[in-house]
């Protein structure tokens, strides 16, 4: 756990470094949405656009209370948000994160519907049955004990909500090519592959509504940000604020994990039955 936290926490001032980028671009924080800061915020694979899935798959409301396990920066969060008024607690171990989700939700004018706090989404603290709906992106990666992770999911689900688990998973064409955005080596890395991961959301109560397997896609986003970046430069802000010059290298193994079946990107959405 301790390894985790060092590999995404080593950014101090990371919020500063954001605001910083931010005015040099010529964005006004008194006037940011949460699209402004998808290059940053929204880090997982296909970015926004996988958000927006989310936000359909969990069939939220404005009185929606949500809880998003291993929230980062807080972009699916704000999302949620944003487009359905709920509230959302984020839960994440690196304090830089939501630090800085915290100060990001202020400039998108989201402070009232999201909150974070520091803590371990295998064990969160809160009351049995406490939300209305949950979510984990691309998280379990970095969680041995998954067991853990997805029993937590449902314990603080109520009967009948939902849950949407989108993560990178073990692929059929051999081991992962390292660094990656999670992990620099094996050691800090706990992939599972589709079976086993339908495997553990069923022997933790779920039922599995649906399955989703994004990789085609994960690896042309993955094209179409490289291709991008060369035409017009890199955003203002990119997940290079954190993980500093490797997530050159990071990215390049993952067009290579993604083009030889190393890893999927697959979305779970799952129920509490009532």
């Amino acid at each position: 756990m301790d390894d985790v936290v060092r590999f995404y926490g080593g950014s101090s001032g990371l919020v500063a470094a954001i605001g910083s980028a931010l005015d040099a671009a010529g964005l006004d924080r008194t006037t940011l949405r949460p699209a402004d800061l998808a290059p940053v915020d929204e880090f997982h694979i296909r970015g926004r656009a996988a958000s927006l899935e989310i936000v359909e798959a969990l069939d939220l409301t404005g009185d929606s209370q949500v809880l998003d396990l291993g929230s980062g920066l807080g972009g699916p969060a704000r999302t949620l948000a944003e487009l359905r008024g709920c509230t959302v607690t984020g839960v994440d171990l690196t304090p830089e994160f939501c630090e800085a989700a915290t100060a990001l939700s202020q400039w998108t004018g989201l402070s009232d519907h999201t909150r974070f706090q520091v803590g371990d989404a295998t064990a969160t603290g809160l009351p049995d049955a406490a939300v209305d709906a949950a979510l984990t992106v691309h998280v379990a990666m970095n969680i041995p004990d998954k067991q853990a992770l997805y029993a937590e999911a449902f314990r603080v689900l109520r009967p009948g909500g939902r849950f949407v688990a989108y993560d990178v998973l073990q692929g059929e064409g051999g081991d992962v090519r390292y660094p990656v955005p999670w992990a620099d080596d094996p050691s800090t890395s706990f992939l599972v592959t589709p079976d086993e991961m339908r495997d553990l959301l069923r022997s933790a109560g779920f039922e599995v509504v649906a399955e989703v397997d994004s990789s085609d896609e994960s690896l042309a986003w993955f094209r179409q940000v490289r291709a991008r970046v060369e035409r017009d430069g890199p955003p203002p802000v990119t997940f290079a604020a954190f993980l500093g010059e490797r997530f050159g290298e990071m990215a390049a193994n993952q067009v290579t994990n993604l083009a030889e079946r190393r890893v999927r990107t697959v979305m779970f959405t799952c129920a509490r039955p009532s």
